[in-house]
């Protein structure tokens, strides 16, 4: 039996939880509330962050893209997130990629930009952790955490001058996605990949903080609904598109959004890192953005390189124009 501690507040966890009831396989959700069990867990792992899943065998693991490649390995064919066709299966991997490093900035950007979100955020989230333990207790925590997390919007991208940016790619997202829960059923088929559950972590938090949840309301009412229905998917079944057909109109223009912000900002990252500025400034859909160095993402844009490079011939062939199109390719190397 797998041991997923996580929280309600976090993508991640709301990724891995949703990919674990798709796939059935046998666990138990624990919130992350008691600090003791916290910092038990939490010196097992590299980094202090949720979810942490704790294997059957007794290994513990957190990050979600490494849990996701380590269940596929100890339970292969039992209802993959990952495409069978090797070049679908990259574009999964990279769009997943973009969930977990960009789209965390839309998350991030509306929970602690605004008054109302701030307020009410940092109180349901001292809430899921101190829960019972009574409002004095609540409400302080709720203030700490709020400072906190404020004071972090600069080294992570969500400044005022960066909102413009971040909320244009939310508009485009939501457009997209929700179009597509009326016309299609996921990015790569009628089954979910771990791409569709990356950005399912991520807009289900959008879904429930105040200002983002009434733009979603109001423009994109149906993925609303499709990210509810994603949350336990345990009784779909589907199928995998075939890889020759075209690709759906939601998943090439994700692509797009990659090739316009995501590796411009990959890109500009790691150029910065290896300069070893603690600050970068790149450009991206037309307007000035600014945020701290991150020697993650530095990591993220080797492994795509690295993921494109170890694709057959054949498989390259067949991603490249999609790739090429979307302004994708020459970021990876061509």
């Amino acid at each position: 039996m797998y041991r997923l501690h996580g929280g309600l507040g976090s993508p991640y966890s709301m990724k891995m939880r949703a990919l674990m009831r798709y796939r059935r396989l046998p666990h138990v959700w624990l919130s992350m509330g008691d600090p003791a069990t916290a910092q038990a867990l939490f010196s097992k792992v590299k980094a202090p962050v949720i979810p942490v899943l704790e294997l059957p065998d007794g290994v513990v693991m957190n990050d979600s893209t490494p849990l996701v490649f380590e269940l596929e390995r100890r339970h292969p064919g039992e209802r993959s997130v990952i495409p069978g066709d090797p070049a679908m299966a990259f574009l999964a991997y990279l769009l997943e990629d973009m969930a977990d490093e960009w789209g965390t900035k839309l998350m991030f950007h509306y929970r602690w930009f605004r008054e109302r979100d701030q307020k009410q955020l940092s109180e349901w989230l001292a809430f899921d952790r101190l829960h019972g333990r009574g409002r004095g207790k609540v409400e302080g925590a709720a203030a700490m955490f709020r400072e906190r997390q404020v004071g972090r919007m600069a080294l992570v991208g969500c400044t005022p001058q960066n909102a413009s940016i971040i909320e244009a790619t939310a508009e485009r997202i939501f457009a997209l996605l929700d179009a597509h829960a009326l016309d299609g059923q996921y990015l790569f088929g009628s089954r979910p990949s771990f791409a569709d559950f990356a950005w399912m972590g991520q807009l289900s938090q959008l879904a429930v903080d105040p200002t983002p949840h009434d733009l979603m309301r109001e423009t994109a009412p149906y993925l609303m609904r499709w990210l509810a229905i994603l949350d336990d998917a345990s009784g779909l079944e589907g199928e995998w598109a075939d890889p020759a057909a075209p690709l759906p109109a939601a998943t090439t223009g994700l692509l797009t959004l990659a090739g316009e912000v995501y590796f411009p900002f990959l890109l500009a990252n790691a150029a910065a890192a290896a300069r070893g500025d603690e600050t970068f400034e790149v450009e991206l859909l037309g307007r000035p953005y600014a945020q701290g160095t991150f020697k993650y993402q530095v990591k993220c844009l080797v492994e795509l390189r690295a993921a494109w490079g170890a694709l057959p011939e054949d498989a390259k062939a067949q991603a490249r124009p999609v790739l090429d199109a979307a302004g994708c390719l020459e970021a990876l190397g061509g």
